[in-house]
């Protein structure tokens, strides 16, 4: 008698801010970022010096949710999540918790792209996605074996979702996603006309 059984997943949390009083908080957020986007000089020089087609605060605010309520609002929702997915992961925390370490905004243009990357010395890292025009960009996921199987033969078209290489998910305004930081990841070519909005963090 044989069997197959399922080791080592990988585990994705997805959920959504939905209700009347998300969609006050997704406004209020697009709002913010396009106001901070338009002032903030030193990342948009940062933005353009590495050739990011559009604005990140990556390299220059560290303080979004004292520029503006509405990312502190965001940031009581991602702490319960987080706490939540980090239950479901197994974590052995003993009285400690994760904390959020960083949290930037994005406004990726038309032609953005942001290539495959990893959050290193982080625990769990995600999105929030504000605003995601047709055609925008999706989040690919790539299989974190991919660099170890040597001379595996590639998967079937349509293999099962777990057995993908590479998996694709088409954001919606108002999602979160959360995942381990060691997941690797990127946003391919973004071919909506107008701009994807999103939040992204970590927890240390």
């Amino acid at each position: 008698m044989a069997s197959i059984e399922r080791l080592f997943a990988t585990k994705l949390y997805r959920a959504a801010l939905a209700g009347a009083a998300a969609r006050r908080l997704n406004a209020d957020l697009a709002a913010a970022c396009k106001s901070i986007a338009r002032e903030d000089q030193a990342g948009r020089a940062w933005s353009r010096r590495h050739g990011y087609r559009g604005y990140t605060s990556y390299a220059s605010l560290a303080d979004l949710p004292q520029r503006a309520p509405a990312f502190a609002d965001l940031v009581r929702h991602l702490d319960a999540h987080v706490a939540k997915f980090a239950r479901a992961l197994d974590f052995d925390l003993g009285k400690r918790r994760l904390q959020l370490d960083s949290l930037w905004l994005n406004v990726m243009q038309a032609g953005a792209v942001h290539t495959a990357h990893i959050h290193p010395k982080s625990v769990i890292s995600g999105t929030y996605y504000v605003a995601v025009p047709p055609g925008a960009g999706a989040l690919k996921l790539e299989d974190p074996r991919l660099g170890l199987m040597m001379a595996a033969p590639p998967r079937k078209l349509r293999a099962a979702r777990d057995n993908q290489t590479f998996v694709y998910l088409e954001p919606k305004a108002g999602m979160l996603l959360l995942w381990e930081s060691w997941l690797r990841h990127e946003v391919p070519l973004n071919r909506a006309r107008g701009d994807r909005i999103s939040i992204s963090f970590n927890y240390a």
